[in-house]
């Protein structure tokens, strides 16, 4: 009997023993497979929608991030300013409220001058200009952010800016005393500089800033236009070209440095990609959009001899104002630009 008892007992610690080794392994298997599966997330914010070609670009980014990490990295795009408004992006990646964005560029003239480089009046008005200035200004850029402990990791233009109004516009003096949107300091002193009054309203704003009489006329891209249905509540659209203002992604360099090599070269390599692909993107919505303007009733016309003559003169004007702001630096890159054209 007490033999028959011990080996009972015997069996029923060898099966106690038995399941807890077995619950111990699922227990380290189920560890070992969240530790596996707990990718570094990323959110990231953008100012625009999703229908614009910017955002579709950094979707894209993002797919191309979460594939080439194995999902080890997965960045949550949020579009369109529903995370965190445009004036507040930057200061946010730099404060480590979020490691990564997407501003345009020359949201930062306040802080530095050379920011708005790509939004002075007929200083690049085309895209073989455009990319010839940002090999010029591209390491300024760098090094300036980097003091912040920001790495810029990609830029992509936007369309030629033109001028949006509800009357053709033939001289500048078509533009005295218009509320015209402005988005950077640039379109500010434009419209200053026109004799308009200059009113600062996020793209998400633009239709109702119209419909309720804030705004007058407006200084964007075709793309933009298109996006924000500009034939619903205006009627021209002069492709003058002005500048390419570029938008510019940046990471935080705490965040980015948290990132093992591997996955750090994954993000470089999928940021030269949207590049590339977001600047052809930009040349290909140059063009559709026109034609959607002009697809829905919107006068699409080239500045006037007269109207040409007087922008120039503000491009002028500009350029030197922004030298005088942007110093030592903005010799630096008009140089280098200079040097690239030849």
């Amino acid at each position: 009997m007490i033999a028959k008892h011990l080996n009972n007992r015997g069996t029923s610690m060898s099966a106690n023993r038995l399941i807890a080794l077995a619950l111990t392994a699922a227990g380290l298997a189920t560890a070992l497979n969240a530790t596996a599966k707990a990718a570094t997330e990323w959110d990231m914010p953008t100012p625009y929608g999703d229908r614009t070609f910017h955002t579709v670009n950094i979707r894209e980014f993002a797919d191309d991030v979460r594939e080439k990490t194995d999902g080890e990295l997965d960045i949550t795009v949020h579009a369109n300013g529903s995370l965190i408004a445009h004036p507040e992006i930057k200061n946010s990646v730099r404060r480590g409220i979020v490691p990564i964005g997407e501003m345009i560029m020359s949201r930062l003239a306040n802080e530095n001058a050379i920011f708005e480089v790509d939004s002075v009046p007929y200083l690049a008005s085309s895209y073989e200009e455009a990319r010839t200035l940002w090999n010029a200004s591209r390491d300024v850029i760098a090094e300036e952010l980097a003091k912040q402990r920001l790495r810029l990791l990609f830029t992509v233009p936007w369309p030629p800016q033109g001028i949006y109004t509800q009357e053709k516009v033939e001289a500048l003096d078509d533009l005295e005393n218009l509320k015209m949107r402005a988005y950077n300091k640039s379109s500010e002193r434009l419209a200053q500089l026109a004799g308009a009054v200059p009113t600062q309203i996020e793209v998400p704003d633009i239709p109702t800033a119209f419909s309720t009489g804030r705004v007058d006329a407006m200084v964007t891209s075709p793309a933009t236009g298109a996006d924000t249905k500009a034939w619903d509540y205006l009627d021209n659209f002069n492709h003058a070209q002005l500048w390419l203002p570029k938008n510019m992604v940046i990471v935080s360099e705490r965040a980015f440095g948290r990132l093992d090599d591997e996955t750090q070269q994954a993000v470089l390599d999928a940021a030269k990609e949207a590049q590339e692909r977001g600047w052809k993107m930009s040349r290909q919505e140059t063009e559709e959009a026109l034609q959607e303007l002009r697809d829905n009733g919107i006068t699409v016309s080239e500045p006037s001899e007269q109207l040409a003559a007087s922008l120039d003169e503000i491009g002028s004007t500009m350029t030197d104002e922004w030298l005088e702001r942007a110093g030592d630096q903005g010799e630096r890159i008009l140089e280098r630009y200079r040097e690239l054209q030849q």
